[in-house]
């Protein structure tokens, strides 16, 4: 239940439309639904304007199906991250409409329109090899209402790709930068815009790159002012920040 929708439950009970007791049941998992092996937080919506998201690593498919099953029952938009094929498998037995995103590793269901901003967010890697955590933050970001553009391939290796396409990632209320290796691509890209920089730091590089952590540590020593920085492959924490950014008012 959305804030909308509270006050429409409100309304209904001042309006005697809606008994107290009817209200009482409609209100009964309002803040958390327990299903066992899952607390499901029905509250975060209206806590802080997004609901709750699946992350799936570590949940069998059938616990995830389980969780669809019950946030279906508040005719809600759903998000899971990090779904393998077959999480994804077992969640369209039971909804066949659901659309997964292969590269990004999410299962969405849209039940209610989401209105799109009019702003958009900048989707920047620096390797093709770094898509997958890309695609994580532009699917993320897209949910969520917000235009997205990819600007994929534009590494410092070749630095003329990222000069010819700079004022249209700049065309953007918010960039996310997505480099492994050394990790320096969000660097250069905060000191060419006048927005903020998501960077994030990916695992893709060579023994010394440590999964990841020699990107993470270039990227927080960034000489750019108005870059942070989130996890290593962390793409959807990026794109979640990303939307926060871009619909602020």
């Amino acid at each position: 239940m959305d804030t909308k929708n509270l006050e429409s439950l409100l309304a209904s009970i001042q309006s005697h439309d809606l008994s107290v007791d009817e209200g009482l049941k409609k209100l009964k998992h309002f803040f958390y639904q327990d299903i066992g092996h899952t607390k499901i937080d029905n509250h975060r919506q209206v806590r802080t304007g997004y609901p709750e998201v699946i992350y799936c690593s570590g949940k069998t498919p059938r616990q995830v199906q389980d969780i669809f099953r019950a946030m279906l029952e508040g005719d809600k938009n759903v998000i899971a991250t990090r779904a393998g094929r077959e999480t994804y498998e077992a969640v369209r037995e039971l909804i066949p409409e659901v659309e997964y995103h292969e590269t990004a590793r999410i299962i969405t269901l849209m039940r209610n329109e989401i209105p799109t901003v009019q702003t958009r967010v900048s989707v920047v890697t620096a390797g093709t090899s770094d898509m997958p955590v890309a695609e994580e933050a532009a699917v993320t970001a897209g949910f969520f209402g917000n235009p997205v553009r990819r600007f994929y391939d534009v590494g410092v290796a070749g630095i003329h790709r990222l000069q010819k396409n700079i004022a249209d990632i700049a065309d953007a209320r918010v960039v996310v930068v997505i480099a492994g290796m050394e990790g320096a691509l969000p660097s250069v890209v905060g000191g060419m815009v006048d927005v903020p920089v998501i960077a994030v730091p990916t695992s893709i590089g060579y023994g010394a790159n440590f999964q990841g952590l020699s990107a993470l540590l270039g990227m927080l020593t960034s000489c750019a002012s108005g870059v942070s920085v989130v996890n290593i492959d962390n793409g959807f924490g990026a794109g979640y920040m990303a939307s926060m950014i871009n619909q602020l008012k």
